[in-house]
């Protein structure tokens, strides 16, 4: 009878496992901390616009790689997030003059950074919740249909709602808010969120829909809720993204918010792999500087034997055959559903280490 009734004894956390899960976090502060001591503007600028990337992604991928559901309509959430975010945040003085036709409830409004990206978030999640009921009950191409129809929706809704929006013209007067720490912690909460879930019974539910929905549905498992979980939050982090971004950019219109960024997000997480948190990463890593490699090349350069004049447009048809080559090629994408394994990679040193005594 021994043992009855005392608690079991705690072992030691493994160092291979603290420092599995501290090496990532390392990597991610690497950026940061450069863009703040080492980096030109130009840098700066691509550090604060990839970690954003990193986040769409990521958010994206907790709905469309978790559950098998492709969804065509997330940068409409992340329109919500910039103006929900950015009117909640404008000085009252400045709504006075960029938005005269502001409601009266609204005008006088004035919140902190924070606060006002929580509350865009939370705004983008209730509409997530409306959506979510009728359309998560479809599946297939069904779902990338009805979704893409909710991103048309917003972008009228916006050019409409000229009292709110300044409708089809740019919106300026956003709070410079944004910094690289802000970014970054961002992406850490939505790493962490996603890797949460992933490893919980309710991932597995999830997976296991997504992998066959009649026999998930047969063991019991409630495929509207294992999908509506992940859509609110999904859309609360993209959200979050594009306050994030709009506190950044500072000035922008409808326009940002369409197929262009909705095909360059589906883009990086197709190439690193959609189920892959770690795809997500890897992919919009390489989306990204390849984009701003290309970028540069499209200005023309010289050879030393021949002058290669400027090529405006080649990042776009080169991304649009990356593309294409890892649906041709690799259709998982780089890393499939696999993630980076840092446990194994400490665990052959330490074979290595032990090899060597």
């Amino acid at each position: 009878m021994d043992g009855i009734g005392t608690r079991p004894e705690t072992k030691a956390p493994d160092w291979r496992r603290v420092a599995a899960i501290a090496t990532p976090l390392l990597l991610l502060s690497l950026l940061p901390l450069y863009a703040t001591f080492g980096a030109s503007a130009y840098e700066q600028r691509v550090i604060i616009v990839l970690g954003i990337d990193i986040m769409l992604v990521l958010s994206l991928n907790l709905f469309n790689g978790f559950t098998g559901v492709f969804s065509l309509g997330h940068v409409g959430f992340m329109a919500l997030g910039a103006y929900g975010s950015a009117i909640l945040s404008m000085p009252v003085a400045h709504k006075a003059i960029n938005l005269p036709e502001l409601p009266a409830w609204l005008a006088g409004v004035e919140l902190g950074f924070l606060p006002s990206i929580l509350t865009a978030g939370l705004l983008a999640a209730v509409v997530a919740v409306v959506i979510g009921l009728p359309v998560l009950r479809l599946s297939g191409h069904y779902v990338a249909v009805a979704t893409l129809s909710f991103l048309v929706i917003v972008r009228v809704v916006l050019i409409n709602a000229t009292p709110f929006t300044r409708g089809s013209r740019t919106f300026f007067g956003t709070p410079a808010y944004t910094s690289v720490w802000w970014v970054y912690a961002w992406v850490l909460i939505t790493i962490y969120i996603a890797w949460r879930i992933l490893r919980s019974p309710y991932g597995r539910a999830m997976l296991a829909q997504r992998e066959d929905r009649v026999a998930a549905l047969a063991v019991g498992v409630n495929v509207l809720r294992t999908r509506m979980l992940p859509f609110v939050l999904s859309a609360f982090l993209t959200a979050v993204a594009g306050a994030l971004w709009g506190h950044y950019i500072l000035s922008f219109s409808p326009n940002a918010f369409y197929f262009t960024e909705t095909f360059a997000i589906i883009t990086m997480l197709v190439v690193g792999g959609m189920g892959s948190i770690s795809g997500s990463v890897v992919g919009t890593v390489l989306i990204v500087l390849l984009t701003e490699t290309l970028r540069e090349l499209e200005r023309g350069f010289d050879l030393g034997f021949v002058q290669v004049p400027p090529l405006y447009g080649l990042s776009q048809i080169l991304m649009a055959v990356a593309f294409i080559s890892v649906l041709i090629f690799r259709r998982e994408g780089l890393l499939g559903n696999t993630e980076i394994n840092f446990m194994r990679l400490f665990s052959k040193r330490e074979r290595t280490a032990d090899k060597n005594e």
